[in-house]
């Protein structure tokens, strides 16, 4: 089977048109918590920063979000899938909802899995995205192990202990 690249990376199956883009874009509101969760991971893959930190809700007890490692997050990453595990409330009639769900991505070389229990609440008629709760995962290299002492993979050429590799 080919890949599709006219599908929406969240895995609905539906092209990215007619899927979380009108959400992304602002000419519809997710009518559900999921459907945000949805277009907040596309906006991910789509580096669409604005988007994601748009649809964070604002206020005092809240933390806010960090424009720069979001925009790293989602521009050194290779993102390979969303898997929703499962929603409780959220729907068009609720106020507040929980979405869990994994994605996974490759960084640095590192395969790994964001598991999150993430909340959602619904502010003057919109999903917002409210807190998560990270799911510990292990985390599996794609690879092999790059020594210290060798070139950096980055094509800085720095060893790997002197650039990419430092903690």
């Amino acid at each position: 089977m080919s890949e599709n690249k006219d599908l929406c990376p969240c895995g609905s199956g539906k092209a990215y048109s007619d899927c979380c883009e009108v959400y992304i874009k602002g000419t519809a509101k997710a009518p559900t918590a999921e459907a945000l969760m949805r277009a907040r991971y596309t906006a991910y893959v789509k580096h669409e920063i604005d988007f994601i930190i748009n649809s964070c809700e604002k206020g005092d007890k809240i933390a806010e979000i960090d424009r720069k490692a979001t925009e790293d997050w989602s521009n050194k990453s290779t993102w390979h899938g969303l898997k929703i595990l499962r929603t409780e409330k959220g729907t068009e009639n609720d106020d507040e909802g929980i979405v869990e769900f994994e994605a996974t991505y490759t960084q640095k070389g590192i395969r790994d899995v964001h598991h999150e229990i993430g909340g959602f609440r619904k502010v003057d008629g919109e999903w917002l995205y409210s807190e998560g709760m990270m799911r510990p995962t292990t985390v599996v290299r794609e690879g092999r192990k790059i020594g210290r002492n060798e070139p950096c993979p980055c094509g800085s050429g720095k060893k790997y202990k002197n650039c990419c590799g430092k903690n």
